[in-house]
């Protein structure tokens, strides 16, 4: 792999977490927007726990969900730099770290998996 090429995957994975949060933050932005005026003074506000409750309170236009939906693409922003790392090490074939980092990916996987079977 030439210089130029892993300059070029340096700077996609840099946009890549640039941009991540800047589409995180404007999407809570939103959210809290949508909060203010939907959300009576006093008024317990219910933030969805499933997949299902989020997808549906998106659908529906619902703060809470649009606020959770930017937490989770926040989340997922440095999963796409580990998927992203995965790649350029492949390209670069260096196979130790192309197996480290998968690991990593599994361990991330594992944990988002395990957070969302507790807490339902």
């Amino acid at each position: 792999m030439s210089k130029e090429e892993l300059n070029e995957i340096e700077l996609i994975i840099g946009k890549i977490l640039r941009v991540g949060v800047i589409v995180s933050v404007i999407v809570m932005i939103i959210g809290l927007g949508l909060m203010v005026i939907q959300t009576p003074t006093g008024t317990t506000v219910h933030f969805p726990t499933t997949i299902s409750g989020l997808v549906h309170g998106i659908g529906h236009f619902q703060a809470a969900s649009i606020m959770m939906l930017g937490i989770f693409l926040l989340i997922l922003t440095p999963v796409l730099r580990v998927v992203v790392s995965i790649y350029a090490f492949a390209k670069e074939k260096d196979y130790l770290y192309v197996i480290i980092t998968t690991l990593v990916l599994v361990i991330l996987a594992i944990a988002m998996i395990g957070g969302y079977w507790i807490a339902n």
